[in-house]
């Protein structure tokens, strides 16, 4: 073959070569022109709009769909979204939505949900319902996707992100209802791995418990993966000016959860209510743990009190009447802390620590119920305090660690009105004392002490001198044992007293 001819047949299978090219490339954009017209057909029908419906209502254990949806090209809003469920979700309603579809992940067989707003989402919730296998299992056969679709259509939706306005919840506890309003919440994905960042900016929050007040959200910060919740920081403001910080961790399949974390910036009387006001003023600060390991919720830590300084306390009045000192009337305390543990409506204090150096420390626990209280102290106080009270630091006290005298102390009665069995202690031993010297002493100790305590004077000195009376005979009957068994005899005048 003469070169020419091999010229000519060259040139003819490049443009041949060339002409099968521009087909496929023709063809590819014809079959890709198909393929986008296909799935945009199948992205516009009833179809799609069920499938996304399962999906959302699979993210949440709940039965539900959207509303007809208006396309833009591959944006697509819609006026809203319902769902109910019998899980731990049980409604849901999402308001003026907006999103795009992503066709990037169509290789992977997921379709890319991107740019995700919502005006209003309401979530309701119900911590009461028990989840068995069966109920699982019916909320997955509720939520699975139909198959109205072409085989190689992605079966999966990713979400993105997703920015809602205005988030809602109310939660059923068996303690009562939570409601959170007024919250911003955004989301979004981060890695392959279904892990997510979310935000909750803005928003109140109400406990069904009485002690805690309304609480405002500064922020939340948490991130989600593999069906568990990491509360990575949380701000959060209460009562005045208190700021409460925490971390912590939920389960969504156990629906156990552990959180830590501390409370500053709030007044006693913010705490302890208007009564005690009078009574306790300081700064309190405490570290808290509250989870759930048993199903129900309950909380522990440890309280302290700065600044702390005590007016008025019944009792300290009753000292300071018996010893006759202004200085127990006003306190203030170097030391003032108490570890706490809350549980089904219980609060009970240990290691409780009330202290003004050199003059008064109280050591001990309480338990509080409702109203009622029940606790059980040592008070010391220092040497010499009590000591124009006949009897009080030899009776009634004794010495002891701290170089101080002590004596235990029952409390009892509610919050509003407290009881202590002190003073009548003091009372008995004084009075003994005094009516075996001069019983007239002792009927003026009963006067003054009872008109302390707010008793009717008559009253009182009839019930006192009978309970010095027989605390006086008490004390020589145990006298004649003693001398008895020592080998001695009652004087003449302890048998005239005793006829």
């Amino acid at each position: 073959m003469s070169r020419r001819s091999r010229r000519r047949n060259g040139g003819g299978e490049k443009r041949w070569l060339g002409k099968a090219a521009v087909g496929l490339l023709v063809a590819g954009v014809v079959g890709l022109g198909a393929g986008y017209a296909v799935i945009r057909s199948y992205l516009h029908s009833d179809a799609f709009r069920k499938f996304l419906s399962a999906e959302a209502g699979k993210v949440a254990g709940v039965t539900g769909g959207f509303a007809p949806f208006r396309w833009q090209g591959l944006a697509v809003d819609t006026d809203l979204f319902e769902a109910t469920g019998d899980g731990l979700v049980s409604e849901v309603r999402a308001d003026d939505l907006h999103t795009e579809i992503g066709l990037g992940g169509v290789g992977r067989g997921v379709w890319e949900i991107n740019g995700s707003r919502v005006k209003r989402l309401d979530v309701s919730i119900d911590a009461r319902r028990k989840l068995d296998e069966e109920t699982v299992a019916k909320e997955e056969r509720k939520s699975e996707k139909p198959s109205a679709r072409p085989g190689w259509f992605p079966r999966d939706a990713e979400l993105q992100g997703v920015d809602v306005g205005g988030l809602s919840v109310k939660a059923l506890l068996e303690e009562g209802l939570v409601t959170a309003t007024g919250m911003r919440f955004s989301a979004e994905r981060t890695g392959g791995n279904g892990a997510y960042r979310a935000r909750i900016d803005g928003g109140r929050v109400k406990l069904p418990f009485a002690i805690v007040p309304e609480l405002r959200l500064e922020h939340v910060k948490a991130r989600y993966q593999g069906g568990q919740v990491f509360l990575t920081d949380a701000l959060v403001g209460a009562w005045e000016n208190g700021r409460v910080e925490g971390t912590g961790e939920y389960d969504i399949h156990t629906r156990r959860f552990a959180m830590q974390g501390s409370v500053t910036g709030i007044q006693t009387d913010e705490v302890f209510g208007p009564d005690w006001a009078k009574r306790l003023t300081g700064n309190v600060v405490s570290d808290f743990t509250l989870d759930n390991p048993s199903g129900a919720p309950q909380a522990h830590g440890t309280l302290t009190i700065n600044n702390a300084v005590v007016t008025a306390l019944p009792l300290l009045d009753t000292l300071a009447a018996y010893a006759d000192t202004r200085r127990f009337r006003v306190l203030t305390l170097q030391e003032a802390r108490t570890d706490w543990r809350w549980k089904k409506g219980e609060l009970t204090l240990s290691k409780l620590v009330l202290s003004s150096e050199g003059l008064v420390r109280l050591e001990g626990g309480m338990t509080i119920r409702g109203r009622e209280i029940d606790g059980l102290f040592r008070l010391g106080l220092a040497p010499g305090t009590l000591a124009t009270i006949p009897g009080a630091e030899t009776l009634v006290f004794i010495a002891g660690e701290r170089g101080l005298l002590w004596a235990p102390l029952h409390i009892t009665g509610t919050l509003d009105d407290p009881k202590e069995d002190l003073s009548d202690r003091l009372m008995t031993a004084a009075g003994m004392r005094m009516f075996e010297q001069i019983p007239e002493t002792g009927e003026k100790v009963i006067k003054f002490t009872q008109s302390m305590l707010g008793e009717a004077p008559v009253k009182s000195v009839e019930a006192g001198t009978k309970i010095l009376k027989e605390g006086t005979k008490a004390v020589r009957d145990v006298t004649g044992i003693l001398g008895g068994l020592l080998g001695g005899e009652e004087t003449g005048k302890e048998k005239e007293d005793d006829q």
